[in-house]
């Protein structure tokens, strides 16, 4: 695992310095806050991905479009994206440039304007988004529509860009509201990694984040999915030229023991040409085209997801026959020892790979600390190491299960 320093300022900002590729003169610049689509409610969604968009409009000190600026003058790379459990930022850049990196993400911090003009034109391009990403895109609409179907009670029953009507009828007091109480010091994580030293790193967070102080008190979220009683089977009509099946199975939080056999199985099934889903149904029996196979690990109960996507004149049914039947082979342990030390191999070099560059460390690094743990990931190779065949068919057999899924088929009519 990475080496790395951490420091908490008074006003309760954690900071993290990770040295990686020294003389490389590369630097990553994140800010995580503990703040997603989970932390909204019904009838304000979305919110958490709004306000990504507006963090980058004006300021006390800066106009509107001047963050973007200011980083492309110094030779940098900024972007963001909001998830279920967390919104993250950076900038990348040359290590000369920490200070200014910095005060910029202070800047946007303590001094946000979150003017109304400047709030009515981004919902368009929020709405526009939602449009073309989910309303118009027939994979986009089954994924959203395959969390409004699993969740019933959590706010994961929405995805990150909300619900149409809600994106229509926030006010800029409500985007206010949210900022207020979920970007605050107490609530955020920086990260600092790459050709750095540790003492520079500290000296200067405190320099700029120190003195930004917390006002609010963060609420509780106390909601959580009641079990679910049966399998959920929807049929959804969109204009698309072919049907498109997603399962879903409900599966623990990240922290949980199962995960690592999970993402194993993930593997196993989707991962690549030579994974049993594509050797089987794409080219065995040419029944699809594209598919995916996931674990969603989040911070509360998620979701194991699989989505195909089927050839021309092909039924949805007749691939989810078929691929139902992959998951009772697996539950009847028909896969070999060979097959299990390639999948370690796989997540063990996948796993390398996503600490080469500083980016990448803090990206996997501010993804767990924003979720609210870190020893999951520390103890993440141990624990693949340690799966054997058996651990994977307990645990297709554990969550793979008619009662505990969630069906979508998408198709003309």
């Amino acid at each position: 695992m990475i080496a790395f320093e951490k420091i908490r300022l008074k006003n309760k900002l954690e900071v993290y310095a990770f040295p990686v590729n020294k003389n490389s003169d590369v630097i990553s610049v994140d800010i995580f806050y503990k703040v997603g689509s989970r932390n909204e409610i019904m009838g304000k969604s979305g919110i958490a991905h709004m306000l990504e968009h507006l963090n980058f409009k004006s300021t006390k000190n800066l106009k509107a479009g001047e963050f973007d600026e200011i980083v492309k003058s110094f030779g940098g790379l900024d972007n963001a994206s909001t998830g279920f459990d967390y919104t993250h930022y950076y900038i990348k850049c040359a290590k000369k440039n920490l200070d200014k990196a910095l005060g910029l993400f202070a800047e946007l911090m303590a001094n946000l304007n979150l003017k109304d003009e400047e709030f009515q034109p981004e919902r368009k391009v929020v709405l526009e988004e939602r449009r073309w990403r989910t309303d118009n895109n027939p994979l986009g609409y089954l994924y959203f529509r395959l969390f409004n179907h699993a969740f019933m009670y959590h706010p994961y029953h929405w995805t990150p860009i909300g619900f149409y009507k809600d994106i229509e009828n926030w006010t800029i007091e409500d985007i206010r509201d949210f900022h207020s109480v979920y970007y605050q010091p107490k609530n955020a994580i920086l990260l600092v990694s790459g050709d750095i030293e540790y003492q520079e790193v500290f000296d200067l967070s405190k320099k700029h984040f120190e003195n930004i102080k917390n006002t609010k008190t963060i609420p509780k979220i106390h909601t959580q999915e009641p079990k679910q009683d049966g399998a959920k089977r929807i049929i959804i009509k969109k204009e698309t030229q072919t049907q498109i099946l997603g399962i879903a199975f409900k599966i623990p939080n990240f922290k949980h023991k199962d995960i690592p056999a999970l993402n194993a199985l993930s593997e196993l099934l989707g991962s690549g040409k030579s994974s049993i889903i594509n050797e089987i149904l794409i080219d065995k029996l040419h029944l699809i085209n594209d598919f995916y196979a996931f674990a969603n690990d989040c911070i509360d109960e998620n979701l194991f997801i699989f989505i195909c996507n089927c050839n021309v004149g092909i039924k949805a049914e007749e691939v989810e026959k078929e691929l139902w039947k992959i998951l009772e082979q697996i539950k009847k342990g028909k896969f070999t020892e060979k097959d299990l030390q390639k999948i370690k191999n796989n997540i063990k070099s996948d796993f390398i790979f996503s600490l080469d560059t500083a980016s990448a460390v803090s990206n996997i690094y501010g993804s767990y600390l924003a979720r609210g743990d870190l020893k999951p990931l520390l103890n993440y190779e141990e624990k693949i190491e340690k799966l054997t065949l058996l651990d994977l068919q307990k645990c297709a057999k554990k969550y793979f299960g008619e009662e505990n899924s969630t069906t979508l088929i998408l198709r003309k009519d």
